[in-house]
C-alpha cells in the first residue's frame, strides 16, 4: 500500500478518525473491505496490500484498557457495516458521560458491551456474514465459530501479517515479502503499559475468557507466522547456495544472512505482567 501518498481528506470517508487519527491505523476488516469502491480511491491507480500487526490478546486488552482508563474513547468510530451503524440498542455504551477514564480493570472486564473484548477477532472478520451487530442474527456460538473462521480466513489472505511479540522475524517477514529494507532493526521494548498492571493469575485467566476467540486466532496466528517464516528461511537458504555456487564455491561467511535467531514455539503456563511478556519473548 501506498503509505506515503496516503491523505487524510481523502481517508477520512473511509473509516472516520480512530485514537486521533485519519481512518487510523485500527480499521476493521468490514469497512476497509470497502475502502477501495469509495470515491477518493476510484481515481487512483494504486494495487492495495492489507497488512495488520497482532498481539498477545492478555497484553493488548491490558494496554486497551490502561489506554481507556487515561480518557481514550473510539466516540468517532462509525463501526459501518452493511450501508449502516449500529443502532444504540445493537451497541449500547459501557459508561456515561464524555468518556470512562478512571475505570477500574474489574469495570472493564465486567461491560458486556466492551468492544475490548475480542478485538482482534471482530476487527479481521467479516461482520456483514453475522448481521453485523445484531447479536440476534445467529445464535450465539454460531456467530462466535463464523467470526473466528472469517478472521482467520482474511489473515491467509493478507499479504503480510506480524506479532507485536516477534518484532525481529516481524521485520524479516515484512522485509522478504516486499523486497523492502529498514535502515534499522526493530526494537522489542518489554516495558509497555500492560507490563506494568499487576495482575493475578485468577484476573489473567478471566480476560482469557472474555478473548477466548482472539485466543484461538492468536494461536492460530503464531503457527501461521512460523510457517511463513520458515518458508522465507528456506527461500534465502536457496538462494545463498545458488549465489556460492555461482561464485565457484566462494566462502561460506560471504553473502552471510542476517536472520533472527531461530527458536523453537514451547507451550507454557502463563505468568503475569513482565514476567509473563518476557517469557513469551524468551521462547522465541
Amino acid at each position: 500500500m501506498n503509505a506515503g501518498a496516503f491523505q487524510p481528506a481523502a481517508l477520512d470517508g473511509c473509516g472516520g478518525k480512530s485514537g486521533g487519527r485519519n481512518a487510523g491505523g485500527h480499521i476493521a476488516e468490514t469497512r476497509l473491505s470497502v475502502c477501495p469502491s469509495d470515491p477518493p480511491f476510484l481515481l487512483l491507480a494504486w494495487k492495495f496490500y492489507y497488512i495488520t500487526l497482532l498481539r498477545d490478546p492478555v497484553s493488548r486488552y491490558l494496554s486497551e484498557w490502561r489506554h481507556v482508563q487515561r480518557g481514550a474513547t473510539w466516540k468517532t468510530s462509525l463501526h459501518m457495516c452493511d450501508g449502516r451503524t449500529p443502532t444504540p440498542d445493537e451497541l449500547p455504551s459501557c459508561y456515561e458521560g464524555t468518556d470512562w477514564s478512571g475505570c477500574t480493570l474489574q469495570q472493564f472486564m465486567d461491560c458486556p458491551y466492551n468492544l475490548a473484548n475480542n478485538r482482534q477477532v471482530r476487527m479481521l472478520a467479516d461482520l456483514s456474514l453475522v448481521g453485523c451487530y445484531n447479536m440476534s442474527f445467529v445464535p450465539e456460538k454460531k456467530r462466535a465459530q463464523i467470526l473466528l473462521e472469517s478472521a482467520k480466513k482474511n489473515l491467509r489472505d493478507m499479504a503480510f501479517f506480524g506479532l507485536t511479540e516477534f518484532q525481529r522475524k516481524t521485520q524479516y517477514l515484512f522485509e522478504r515479502t516486499f523486497r523492502l529494507r529498514f535502515i534499522r532493526p526493530f526494537m522489542q521494548y518489554n516495558s509497555t503499559r500492560a507490563a506494568g498492571v499487576d495482575v493475578d493469575n485468577d484476573t489473567i485467566l478471566r480476560i482469557e475468557e472474555l478473548n477466548e476467540l482472539d485466543m484461538q486466532l492468536y494461536d492460530y496466528a503464531k503457527d501461521l507466522f512460523q510457517q511463513r517464516y520458515q518458508y522465507k528461511r528456506q527461500l534465502d537458504r536457496r538462494e545463498q547456495r545458488l549465489m556460492l555456487r555461482s561464485q565457484g564455491g566462494a566462502s561460506p561467511h560471504r553473502g552471510r544472512l542476517d536472520t533472527p535467531r531461530e527458536e523453537g514455539l514451547e507451550e507454557g503456563s502463563r505468568l503475569p505482567t513482565e514476567d509473563y511478556m518476557n517469557h513469551i519473548i524468551n521462547k522465541w
